[in-house]
């Protein structure tokens, strides 16, 4: 049975991991076009996206103990 402190802790925990990953993403991909890499928008663009990816797993994680 999924209690309420684990959807908070999905959560929070989603959200924290989602920040970190795509920020470093951002943060990095500004940095090379900055510098003159358009590679640098390789990195950064889809850092969205991939930011959900780890809510994501977590997410199915916890709805595989239903």
């Amino acid at each position: 049975m999924i209690t309420r402190a684990d959807i908070i802790w999905l959560g929070v925990s989603a959200g924290v991991i989602g920040s970190l990953v795509g920020g470093m993403m951002l943060g990095i991909g500004m940095s090379l076009v900055i510098n003159g890499a358009p590679i640098g928008w390789l990195v950064m663009l889809p850092g969205a996206p991939v930011s959900a990816i780890p809510g994501w797993l977590l997410a199915r994680r916890l709805a595989r103990q239903v």
